[in-house]
């Protein structure tokens, strides 16, 4: 699969320095556009943006809104596209790692951290936002889809006698036109079996 520019854009929220640098030296050595945050409530409004990265690093322990609350209010937002969030922490027990994934975390590294491991896991996570935005369109598109089915279910207004169709401009348009212009369908010309069978039969008699 190939990842998208989208998915490259990643957010570091650490706020101690040399964590930080470190992160962010081996993030762009890896082709990622960094942006980065000292604290919770500098992550939030890097979140917050309107086109914000899609995966975050967010250390656990960070002054101001640690990194559960971060995880938290990204994940109450449910009218934004997904974010990929990755808890950065020194706790190891299980309560603790699955109090971080309870919050919001879609997975989590322990500290000091591995750079294979931590590349390994953002892969993951390159790959589940690029799926994520695929199946958003592909919902995007069928919403829309069905909408121009309903559109079509309603009563359209048709002539008796040439078959055009009246839009709701008042303009009439031949059917095929008018159905290509509201549901972007397009038309392939043919002949059914019984016209066929009309035509050629005023043609025999003709001849």
């Amino acid at each position: 699969m190939v990842m998208s520019a989208e998915s490259n854009r990643i957010l570091v929220a650490e706020d101690h320095y040399v964590s930080r640098h470190l992160l962010e030296r081996n993030l762009a050595n890896w082709g990622f556009s960094v942006a980065s945050a000292e604290d919770g409530e500098a992550a939030m409004q890097i979140l917050d943006e309107p086109e914000p990265p899609s995966i975050a690093i967010i250390d656990w322990m960070m002054p101001k809104l640690d990194g559960l609350e971060v995880c938290r209010r990204v994940r109450a937002r449910k009218d934004r596209p997904y974010l990929y969030l990755l808890l950065l922490t020194a706790k190891s027990q299980k309560e603790e790692v699955a109090a971080g994934l309870e919050a919001g975390a879609d997975d989590y590294v322990i500290k000091p951290f591995d750079p294979d491991e931590l590349r390994a896991r953002l892969k993951v996570g390159q790959r589940v936002v690029q799926l994520e935005r695929i199946l958003a369109k592909k919902v995007s598109d069928l919403e829309k889809a069905l909408a121009d089915v309903r559109k079509l279910k309603e009563l359209i207004p048709i002539c008796s006698y040439c078959k055009s169709v009246r839009d709701d401009k008042d303009y009439w348009h031949q059917i095929e036109e008018y159905i290509q212009s509201e549901t972007g369908t397009a038309f392939t010309h043919g002949i059914c079996p019984k016209c066929l069978a009309k035509v050629q039969q005023e043609i025999q008699e003709k001849n």
